[in-house]
């Protein structure tokens, strides 16, 4: 059964929106000034770099008697704070759209809290914390509004694959020895939203984006009737990052 708390999809578009609204809202009432990089939107390929910050949950899929016979509550996610950094290249198509890869480093922690029906021998055994290390290589389409002055609001959608550095996928240890495994590489899609602000040397971009893979990332216990991995049969990570970008 779906774990039915999609807070990460109904948090970030309420915040697009809402943003979204109060942008396009006050385009009329904007004043003529000194523009800055006048030419920037124009070159065909640029670089740039990223840093940003990210917080990761998890969205289960549960056996089919999880909730109606077994009666136990969702696992809970505790998502921990972590940071990601990388470069930008940019292909301009026209005036509005661009094309963007910006492979980066994303570092995630994640703690799991399994609920006390389960029934484990220690107390400990119901806390798995769970670190990912990201090779992180989105593909995305970037869409802009017109340019008024040195602002320029944008959103951004595309696909991303994720190479996890610390998956434990080749370990032979599985959850009875504390190593929690998960698949080496997922499939994500992404939305964003973001505004560009020209200063005097550089492009200056900061944005908010969802990245939500569709891809299982479980790797089950060698036990199937591991107290950790025999209750879920799918596992998909739901991310939330804020990006600013110097182009």
């Amino acid at each position: 059964m779906r774990k039915k708390n999609n807070k990460y999809h109904i948090l970030f578009f309420l915040i697009c929106f809402s943003y979204s609204a109060d942008i396009f809202a006050q385009y009329p009432t904007v004043r003529e000034r000194v523009i800055n990089l006048p030419t920037f939107d124009q070159k065909t390929i640029h670089y740039g770099y990223f840093l940003g910050y990210n917080q990761y949950d998890f969205k289960f899929e549960y056996v089919e008697n999880y909730y109606k016979d077994l009666l136990y509550k969702d696992i809970a996610v505790i998502p921990k704070s972590g940071f990601a950094v990388g470069l930008i290249g940019d292909l301009r198509l026209n005036t509005y759209f661009n094309i963007r890869f910006e492979p980066g480093l994303y570092f995630s922690k994640r703690e799991l809290e399994y609920p006390n029906v389960v029934g484990f021998e220690n107390e400990t055994d119901k806390i798995r914390e769970i670190k990912s290390t990201y090779i992180h290589l989105p593909l995305i389409l970037k869409v802009s509004a017109k340019r008024i002055n040195n602002f320029r609001p944008f959103v951004m959608a595309g696909f991303s694959t994720d190479f996890n550095l610390s998956s434990n996928n080749k370990n032979r240890d599985d959850n009875a020895s504390n190593v929690f495994r998960t698949t080496a590489q997922n499939l994500n899609y992404e939305l964003g939203l973001g505004f560009d602000f020209y200063l005097y040397y550089f492009k200056f971009s900061p944005s908010i984006r969802g990245i939500f893979s569709f891809q299982n990332e479980l790797i089950p216990d060698a036990n199937p009737n591991s107290p950790w991995t025999g209750i879920i049969n799918s596992m998909f990570s739901r991310g939330i990052a804020i990006i600013i970008t110097f182009e």
